[in-house]
């Protein structure tokens, strides 16, 4: 294991953060609101200071030793990298709001992650240079995650960009140049699409700061907002169709996406899971519309505007909340549940258990009904038009094999702290899948995860990294078979 290599690559994502850490810092400036200058100069000041030394004293001789690493040290590197950002990232919590390590963790994972479940109160009152930064993590967690799916995961034989037919889905012996251009692409079409999103925010009548915030948090589909009461803290539709439609934007792949803005709509138009995905959601849409009219008083309009927004925020796994859902009844309750464990396309910024497994393991049925019929027939199966193979659907079992038993894993350890059973379930499953707020009177649309015991948090946070990595890039370093020579 070469070790120097990975500690470098940390060191310059370290320094990267310590950057972003003076934006609340001058967002403070620029607001004149008085706060604890120990979290926003000394927090920057312990982060650079640690990664400097990091890429200082790490640095490779030869620029191949970091071009060329395993796939044992990309794992590391994956693994360790997400962990450090976040206790690095903790640190502005602890000096301005004065919580505990515990509790400033787990918020910068939940932010990291862009999982969106908070331990905060208040949030209307809190320190502006604050509520930026938990922003600032779920943009940076929105990237770094799409940049992962698409450069990194692929090349560890997880995720499913593998399947697709663009200019990423090859990336046998040319991982590095195809994912840096692909990388810059990426980029510049999230900061486009992020100042948009503000854009038409501050049209819907939020100020400049709220648009800001909520525009890093809608297309990172992360779910943080700036009020206790989410987006029901404003009343305008055109702002809840607009964090609608750039939820629905942040859940499609976005190599897809830089082909579709670069005037090659087709392959987005023709993408299985794109289509999968919209239908989807089309058909939730309307049903649960349908039945909301009829069990409440809401009107067809108002009835759709609560459907789509908390559906798509769900299904997306935003977890902004504009009403308390949980009260509409046991048929909505559990569609919200069965609906959190759903994700948005590979490639995007979404989590959970993304479109393409759902339609792969459709096709695994379906052939394996058929081979009851006909034992003896040879039946081809097919993705985007690529042929399904032998180690795509090992990683297909293997992923949903881990992702049940890390659920009910979760669910057993909550409970023996003592939590209720919706709350033990809902919460694993909402941390796994990096929704934001589960069920019941504590974590639902309208709680705060803030009253769970420490060791509960602990545990949601390691749920939270794991659902992020697609669960079997933390699995795999738990194995002797990855530590051995």
């Amino acid at each position: 294991m070469h070790y120097k290599p990975v500690l470098y690559v940390i060191g310059l994502l370290l320094m990267t953060l310590a950057a972003l850490m003076c934006i609340p810092l001058f967002t403070n400036i620029i607001f004149n609101t008085p706060a604890n200058q120990m979290a926003f100069t000394l927090s920057p000041l312990i982060t650079f200071g640690f990664g400097s030394f990091l890429w200082w004293s790490c640095k490779p001789s030869f620029e191949s030793d970091v071009f060329g690493l395993r796939s044992r040290e990309v794992f590391l590197l994956t693994n360790l990298s997400w962990v450090l950002v976040c206790v690095f990232g903790a640190l502005p919590f602890i000096f301005e709001t004065e919580i505990s390590f515990t509790d400033a963790f787990f918020e910068t994972m939940s932010g990291i992650t862009t999982t969106g479940s908070t331990v905060l109160v208040g949030l209307d009152n809190m320190n502006p240079g604050i509520l930026m930064w938990r922003s600032v993590l779920h943009w940076l967690g929105g990237i770094g995650f799409i940049v992962m799916a698409v450069a990194v995961l692929p090349f560890l034989k997880v995720g499913g960009m593998r399947l697709f037919q663009s200019e990423s889905s090859d990336w046998s012996e040319k991982v590095m140049p195809r994912s840096g251009v692909i990388a810059k692409r990426i980029v510049q079409i999230y900061l486009g699409l992020s100042a948009l999103c503000a854009l038409a925010y501050y049209m819907g009548g939020m100020t400049a700061f709220e648009a800001i915030n909520h525009s890093m948090a809608t297309l990172s589909t992360g779910g943080f907002s700036t009020s206790d009461a989410s987006m029901a803290h404003f009343e305008n539709p055109a702002i809840h169709w607009t964090g609608i439609i750039f939820m629905l934007v942040g859940s499609l792949p976005f190599v897809l996406l830089v082909r579709f803005l670069s005037g090659n709509a087709e392959p987005l138009w023709k993408d299985c899971q794109v289509r999968g995905f919209l239908k989807l959601i089309g058909f939730v849409w309307v049903s649960m519309t349908t039945w909301l009219v009829m069990n409440s008083e809401y009107g067809v309009f108002e009835a759709l505007t609560l459907v789509a927004f908390n559906t798509t925020s769900v299904i997306s796994t935003t977890g902004f909340a504009l009403t308390d859902y949980s009260l509409w009844g046991g048929f909505a309750a559990a569609s919200f549940f069965f609906l959190s464990f759903i994700g948005g396309c590979s490639g995007s910024t979404t989590g959970g258990v993304k479109i393409f497994r759902f339609q792969l393991g459709l096709r695994l049925l379906n052939v394996q009904l058929k081979l009851l019929s006909h034992p003896r027939a040879c039946f081809s199966m097919q993705y985007n038009g690529q042929p399904i193979t032998s180690d795509i659907i090992r990683s297909f079992v293997g992923f949903t094999f881990f992702f049940l038993m890390l659920t009910g894993i979760m669910t057993l350890l909550l409970s023996l702290m003592g939590l209720d059973f919706i709350t033990s379930l809902t919460g694993s499953v909402t941390a796994i899948a990096n929704v934001g707020p589960g069920l019941g009177d504590i974590i639902g649309p309208a709680g705060n995860f803030a009253p769970l015991p420490d060791m509960a948090k602990w545990v949601l946070a390691v749920g939270m990294l794991m659902g992020r990595l697609e669960v079997i890039t933390v699995m795999v370093m738990f194995t002797s078979a990855y530590w051995r020579r």
